[in-house]
């Protein structure tokens, strides 16, 4: 008797056992209704070029039309797999990674299953292409409320990309003894790494943290010469050295316009940081011109950034709040010189302004041959202006040997932009293969992370940032900004960085 009970609970148990995998793997609807259209999915990843490293794309189909949802996974050598539980998949890390393995170079097929008022519909079969090159493993970014006029809750975050994992860098709380708490902003890394970084904390105890090989200190960059501490910043590749803008930034809340908030400068300049001396020099100050987003060329002997054009004096002297949509920027360069941390000349590289556009926020590729940036019809803030694109251009050696980006050559990045919403923050990875950027496609209230994949001046469709619940990216009500690429995690903690502020 004891040994039939002891039996019986042992069969229960492997039941038990078995049922959230017979659950996890189910079978393949035997009757279905044929339909030549491509799922709805969300998110769209259909027909996507992914990293062979990238977390586990998990979607779902519309919940208010579809009860359930089975796909089904079939890799180049012929193995398949099916997945689905209500109207989402979700594909467990280790089995969807090798898959990956099995596709390298090549291709996933997806079929999808969804069933409607108890009938089942086959849909058109697409592809997920998995490229050779990997992304870089981690990725940061602020979680921030998208109306900017509150930040009771604020943090920078950084994720793994081949998981799921994201943990905090910093929140705005636990420095602070204001309700509202700190604003936290602009963190920047030197090479992809994370022993030299840095990041701004404002208001309570403000300043800017600066990690050096691993050591983080709190720097006050206001000095007499400058019109406010450092802004945007940007690490030099070879040396503790970092570029800044500094800004006195206004910023007009909307009611009736699609673009809900306007940030613009009445003054701007640029400024180097040594680190290792806490002097600053001045890069450029011109009295009647802003300028903005420094950024670093691979090599580092080159600092490009942004400035904008002059107005007319009748506009000049009106208040800015009525003129800032006369304001646009074009791209420019000086040559460094590391020893003596002296600039050259200023070249003009991308001259957005006569194609009455405005050009913000460079990055250089890895291999120094592409110019990425965002590009809209005025100001510098693109981030809420629905006209705004990601824009990329070759760089080429004109008769003077300057690199330049034509305004003719650029490249087709239609599949990574979207279209009537706002795309910023452009940024590439370490190998150069993937770009991404912040986008309000969707909702056009919150900002968030779209990757597409970068092969030989070609872009690819843009993918969203996978989640394991694809439902966070709806449900989840905060921007993703400023995102940025890292090859390793900060291992420095919340309570560590805390401690510089006291």
């Amino acid at each position: 008797m004891k040994q039939s009970i002891y039996y019986s609970f042992l069969l229960l148990a492997v039941m038990l056992l078995l049922m959230p995998s017979c659950g996890h793997h189910p079978a393949i609807p035997a009757e279905s209704q044929e339909t030549h259209a491509l799922p709805a999915i969300f998110p769209d990843y259909c027909n996507v070029t992914v990293p062979c490293n990238i977390a586990p794309l998990n979607f779902m189909l519309p919940a208010d039309l579809y009860e359930e949802c089975v796909a089904r996974f079939t890799t180049p050598d012929g193995q398949q797999q099916s997945y689905g539980e209500g109207p989402k998949v979700q594909i467990p890390e280790e089995e969807w990674h090798t898959m990956l393995n099995a596709a390298k170079g090549k291709q996933i097929k997806v079929e999808v299953w969804g069933k409607q008022k108890g009938e089942w519909m086959a849909f058109a079969p697409f592809e997920i292409r998995v490229a050779e090159h990997p992304i870089d493993e981690y990725l940061s970014y602020r979680l921030i409320e998208p109306s900017y006029i509150v930040y009771n809750e604020m943090e920078i975050a950084q994720r793994n990309l081949t998981t799921f994992e994201e943990s905090q860098i910093f929140n705005n709380k636990v420095s602070s003894d204001d309700p509202k708490g700190q604003c936290i902003n602009c963190h920047s890394y030197q090479n992809y790494k994370t022993d030299n970084m840095l990041f701004h904390a404002r208001v309570t105890r403000g300043g800017t943290v600066i990690v050096s090989d691993g050591q983080p200190t709190k720097v006050d960059l206001k000095r007499d010469n400058t019109i406010s501490a450092g802004v945007y910043p940007a690490w030099h590749p070879k040396a503790k050295l970092i570029a800044f803008s500094t800004n006195l930034t206004h910023q007009v809340f909307q009611m009736t316009n699609p673009d809900k908030v306007e940030v613009f400068d009445t003054a701007s300049d640029l400024i180097l940081y040594d680190v290792a001396t806490d002097s600053v020099t001045i890069i450029s100050n011109d009295p009647d011109l802003l300028e903005v987003f420094p950024t670093w060329s691979p090599d580092g002997e080159y600092l490009y950034y942004c400035k904008s054009v002059p107005i007319s004096e009748e506009l000049r002297d009106k208040d800015i709040t009525a003129t800032y949509q006369k304001v646009q920027y074009n791209i420019y360069r000086r040559p460094f010189e590391l020893a003596s941390h002296s600039f050259g000349d200023e070249q003009l590289v991308y001259d957005a302004a006569s194609a009455n556009k405005s050009a913000t926020l460079p990055r250089v590729s890895p291999d120094g041959r592409f110019l990425l940036f965002a590009e809209g019809q005025y100001g510098c803030f693109h981030i809420w202006h629905h006209d705004a694109d990601i824009v990329c251009v070759p760089l080429t050696a004109d008769e003077q040997g300057v690199r330049v980006g034509d305004t003719s050559s650029r490249l087709d990045l239609t599949r990574l932009n979207s279209e009537g919403f706002a795309e910023s923050y452009p940024t590439w990875s370490s190998n150069g293969h993937w770009m991404m950027c912040a986008s309000r496609r969707g909702d056009g209230n919150f900002s968030r992370v779209y990757i597409s994949y970068f092969n030989n001046g070609k872009a690819e469709k843009a993918f969203l940032l996978p989640q394991e619940d694809p439902e966070q990216n709806t449900f989840r009500l905060k921007s993703y900004n400023r995102p940025e690429f890292m090859v390793e995690p900060v291992s420095i903690t919340v309570d560590e960085f805390s401690k510089v502020f006291f």
